[in-house]
C-alpha cells in the first residue's frame, strides 16, 4: 500500500471545506478545524481507549490524524464527565483561548456545533461503532449521539 500524502490532503480540505459549510462558518476554516479537533480530543478524553482505537479504525486518514494529534496512552483513567455541560466545558478548554470567539459564550452554540460534527462524522463511523460510542457515555451524555446515529 503506497501513502498518498496530497491525495490524504486533498481529502482533508475537501472535508474542512464541506465542515465549515455545514457548521454555518462561512469560510472561516481555521475556527472549523479548531472545533473539530476540540471535539474529537474531548470524546477520547471520556471514551475508552479500546473504544477510541475502534472509532479511527473506521475514520478515513486525515480525521484519523486530528484525532491522535497529541494523544499519549500513559493515562489511562478516562475523564468523568457526566453531563453536557462538563463536555462542553472540556471542548472550551481543548480549544484554548480562542474558544471564547469559537463558541461565543453560548452553551447553545457549543451543543448545536457537536450535533452537527457527530451528524457529520456518521458519514464515516457504522451505526454500530456509533451506538457502542452512546452506551459508554454517561446517561446525561447519550443525546450527544443518540440524536444523530439515525442519519
Amino acid at each position: 500500500m503506497a501513502l498518498n500524502f496530497n491525495q490524504y490532503a486533498t481529502e482533508g480540505n475537501t472535508f474542512l471545506k464541506e465542515y465549515t459549510r455545514e457548521m454555518n462558518l462561512g469560510d472561516n476554516r481555521d475556527k472549523a478545524g479548531r472545533i473539530l479537533t476540540s471535539i474529537l480530543h474531548s470524546l477520547r478524553d471520556i471514551i475508552s481507549t479500546e473504544e477510541s482505537l475502534q472509532l479511527i479504525a473506521q475514520l478515513p486518514m486525515f480525521l484519523k490524524a486530528v484525532y491522535v494529534n497529541g494523544w499519549t496512552l500513559r493515562n489511562k483513567n478516562k475523564l468523568k464527565i457526566k453531563h453536557m455541560a462538563e463536555f462542553i466545558d472540556l471542548v472550551r478548554k481543548h480549544d484554548g483561548p480562542s474558544a471564547i470567539n469559537d463558541f461565543e459564550y453560548s452553551d447553545e452554540v457549543a451543543e448545536q456545533y457537536i450535533d452537527t460534527t457527530f451528524i457529520i462524522l456518521r458519514k464515516y463511523i457504522s451505526l454500530g461503532e456509533m451506538e457502542d460510542i452512546r452506551d459508554g457515555l454517561p446517561k446525561d451524555l447519550k443525546s450527544m449521539i443518540y440524536s444523530n446515529i439515525m442519519f
